[in-house]
């Protein structure tokens, strides 16, 4: 069964998606996602131009092989461009073995090692009570894990804080504006450090000290800022800190980590198992933030977790909504093999996208299912995808409040 056509397909359908779709000599078509957010046609033109004419006439079934062809092959390795279009073309493959097979993907990485994936829900508000009615809400969805991010008070917008919900609202947030070019928020560190504490203690007050709550300070703090925060948070039992200072310094992390004992998560912007070595090996965090989509797709995010596994760190993938329906049933066939399984990220994608991508994937009491289609799941309406046209969009930047160009 070798490969015979490949077609890149663009849509944006509330937010831009890239999707690989690989047709085999017997018919079976295979679906990868390889949409990188602000920089998605870079991608599709990586595809397109450069990868396209490697796939046909290659075998469908040797996938590890097509993996380290495209990853070794080329000169230049690596890299946000370079990974996602391996992940599309990997995902796509096992898409067409699972077909092939008759067998949801999670099977062929060994079945099932739980019955569902914990998932954590996305909550924000400008204000405490604001934060409280979308947590409710999320709760009353089915949510048990959530995660945390509100405005602060000082600073006019903050990236990860959507509109606020009214009470049985559903969250719906895009923080990716569609302008020509990004949008430029204010940031103070002072004013968040000692804000993001009280915010936690009032949430332990109104909700109890079960649920597990998580936080993202996306990559904005040194290594001492961090290592305050995480002590500060400690008497708030968090069940992780995400990206709380940049891991390119991966050394940084030690600084941190001697610091605090509030658990660490990091990776959704890594690309490779190189990217985590230091990270791993010395046990400086305690979930990897990956997405099947950034990272070579499941052969290269289970590289990645095979390594972890042997540090007792586990999996925390990447599943915000610009992650396409099919980088996120990828995401649940590993979720639900694993063994080093930890939670699930999980944005529900609003009802365009999913008459773009009809999914099987299913979200029941607070878990997620990849469900028992064969191959991952997903299907591609590609008359509907034609009726949403790429748009320009990008995330914001990030500005001291003096005017220099922050981390986030």
């Amino acid at each position: 069964m070798k490969i015979e056509a490949v077609d890149i397909v663009v849509t944006s359908p509330g937010r831009n998606f890239v999707t690989l779709k690989l047709t085999t000599t017997d018919g079976v078509v295979g679906l990868g996602d390889a949409t990188l957010n602000g920089r998605e046609l870079a991608v599709a033109s990586y595809l397109r131009d450069h990868v396209a004419p490697l796939l046909v006439g290659r075998e469908a079934d040797d996938i590890e092989d097509t993996w380290q062809y495209l990853y070794r092959g080329p000169y230049w390795r690596r890299g946000p461009v370079t990974m996602s279009a391996i992940a599309a073309v990997d995902m796509a493959l096992w898409d067409i073995k699972g077909k092939a097979a008759g067998m949801p993907v999670y099977q062929l990485l060994g079945g099932r090692s739980r019955r569902g994936a914990l998932a954590y829900a996305h909550t924000s508000g400008s204000t405490i009570e604001s934060l409280f009615t979308s947590i409710q809400n999320h709760l009353d969805e089915g949510f048990r894990a959530i995660r945390i991010q509100t405005g602060v008070p000082g600073l006019k917008k903050v990236y990860g804080v959507g509109a606020d919900q009214a009470k049985g609202q559903k969250y719906d947030y895009e923080p990716a504006g569609r302008t020509t070019i990004p949008v430029e928020e204010g940031w103070d560190t002072g004013y968040y450090l000692r804000h993001i504490p009280t915010v936690f203690e009032a949430v332990r007050a109104e909700f109890g000290p079960a649920m597990p709550l998580l936080h993202d300070a996306h990559h904005r703090l040194t290594p001492n800022q961090a290592a305050q925060l995480g002590r500060s948070l400690e008497p708030y039992d968090l069940f992780w800190l995400e990206d709380v200072t940049p891991g390119e310094n991966q050394e940084g992390l030690r600084r941190v980590r001697s610091q605090t004992t509030t658990p660490l998560a990091i990776g959704e912007v890594f690309n490779s198992v190189f990217d985590y070595q230091t990270l791993i090996t010395e046990q400086l965090i305690d979930y990897v933030r990956s997405s099947a989509t950034h990272t070579g797709g499941i052969t290269g995010l289970r590289k990645i977790m095979d390594f972890a596994a042997i540090y007792q760190i586990k999996s925390g993938f990447h599943g915000p909504t610009d992650v396409s329906p099919v980088g996120m049933a990828a995401n649940l066939h590993l979720d639900i093999a694993l063994h080093n399984f930890g939670i699930q990220e999980y944005m529900p994608h609003n009802a365009r996208t999913l008459e773009v991508f009809r999914t099987g994937y299913t979200f029941t009491d607070g878990l997620l299912d990849p469900g028992e289609t064969p191959g991952l799941g997903v299907e591609l309406d590609e008359e509907a995808a034609a009726a949403h046209p790429y748009t320009p969009a990008y995330l914001p930047v990030n500005r001291l409040l003096d005017g220099t160009v922050h981390d986030w």
